[in-house]
């Protein structure tokens, strides 16, 4: 039997026809399929702009510097998510610190950020720039994050990789309602793809203007941002230092046809994260608890056991029988990289909690039930042995 494999993309005939039609266009690259990428993430999601570029790395890394975010500055994230979302600070050159984890629902504990923002205040420093994560897509308490920011003077960056289809408050993450900005991911694991690929969503035209600049080596055509008089039509300026971050024709077409199954890949993800529950529900383990304001995307299906000297021979035993389970996050500061920065074991006591206990299991939108059964068989059989 093949293997089951924790996260996968699904490419149907039409988004291959997609990509074909662009190799059979003018346009490969800095064509017209990136700005319809844009323009059709931005109206589903309510935002006024979307700005593509190359992965959801550089989405995050051009977000923090189109907010001024540089040496001197202070940027706060969680500890359990991908590296980027602090290493995006760090090339800017602003310092990182990390906010613990709520231990229901593996989002940003607002009752931390409190306590951490009380503290920073007495201490006189404060975060420049908070980067909630809305973890295995389920949004972060975004209304309630948004008050703390006016109180004490944050900017707001949501990193929702996880959470494109997904809604808070009754509407769609990436509204920017809370928010200075929202940055998504097109990873092949993601809930849609375009190969790699992540666009940033802002409510703010000048934002959107520098963000344009900076994802193509900070250079403009537009005669009204350049100094002094063009010489011609061919004239263009190098305004700041950007980046090479561009999206490509091809992974925008890709992007905008799978975008047009957002709605039935997210519904089978609920479906399927359902069923886990109802199938798990006698086990000793948690899932993640659902908010009332919340209706995930739920691109992760973590389970977290209840003891966490079953987590390694877990992993083994379930890979063993095909089934590829993964384990997502092991909090950031815990990396030796940020180990040299000084950042100490126990900083963030239920993110480090969580990740001794956290399994992913399989969940993508081509997890067929007898794929499914397969899991769960796997599931509780290891779990009877490891834990007798």
């Amino acid at each position: 039997m093949a293997d089951i494999p924790y996260g996968r993309q699904s490419i149907s005939d039409d988004d291959i026809a997609a990509v074909e039609a662009v190799l059979r266009s003018d346009w490969l690259t800095q064509g017209p399929a990136i700005e319809r990428f844009e323009r059709m993430v931005a109206e589903r999601c309510g935002a006024r702009y979307a700005v593509a570029v190359s992965n959801a790395t550089a989405a995050l890394h051009i977000a923090c510097l189109g907010m001024d975010i540089g040496p001197g500055d202070l940027v706060w994230t969680v500890p359990n998510t991908f590296v980027a979302s602090a290493n995006c600070a760090r090339y800017c050159g602003a310092d990182v610190d990390f906010v613990d984890i709520d231990a229901d629902t593996f989002n940003l504990s607002l009752d931390a950020l409190r306590a951490k923002l009380a503290q920073a205040e007495r201490l006189g420093r404060l975060p420049d720039l908070l980067i909630p994560v809305h973890f295995a897509g389920q949004s972060c308490q975004m209304a309630e994050i948004a008050s703390l920011a006016e109180r004490y003077g944050f900017g707001v960056l949501e990193d929702a990789s996880h959470a494109i289809g997904g809604s808070y408050g009754g509407a769609p993450v990436g509204s920017c309602r809370h928010s200075d900005a929202v940055v998504f991911s097109f990873h092949p694991v993601k809930i849609i793809t375009s190969g790699e690929g992540g666009m940033v969503l802002t409510n703010d035209p000048a934002l959107r203007q520098r963000l344009l600049r900076l994802r193509s080596h900070g250079i403009t055509r537009d005669a009204g941002q350049m100094q002094g008089e063009a010489e011609g039509d061919w004239c263009y300026q190098q305004l700041e230092l950007g980046y090479n971050y561009r999206l490509t024709d091809l992974q925008a077409a890709l992007g905008c046809s799978q975008l047009e199954r957002l709605d039935a890949f997210v519904a089978r993800r609920r479906r399927l994260q359902a069923a886990y529950r109802n199938a798990l529900s006698d086990l000793p383990l948690r899932m993640a608890r659902q908010l009332p304001e919340t209706d995930p995307a739920w691109h992760l299906l973590v389970v977290r056991l209840e003891q966490p000297q079953w987590r390694k021979p877990m992993f083994d035993a379930l890979r063993a029988r095909g089934v590829l389970v993964n384990v997502h996050y092991q909090p950031i500061y815990q990396q030796p990289y940020y180990r040299q920065l000084g950042f100490p074991p126990g900083l963030c006591p239920e993110a480090e909690a969580y990740y001794q206990r956290a399994l992913s299991l399989p969940l993508y939108f081509d997890l067929s039930d007898e794929a499914f059964d397969r899991v769960i068989a796997a599931f509780r059989t290891s779990l009877s042995e490891v834990a007798s």
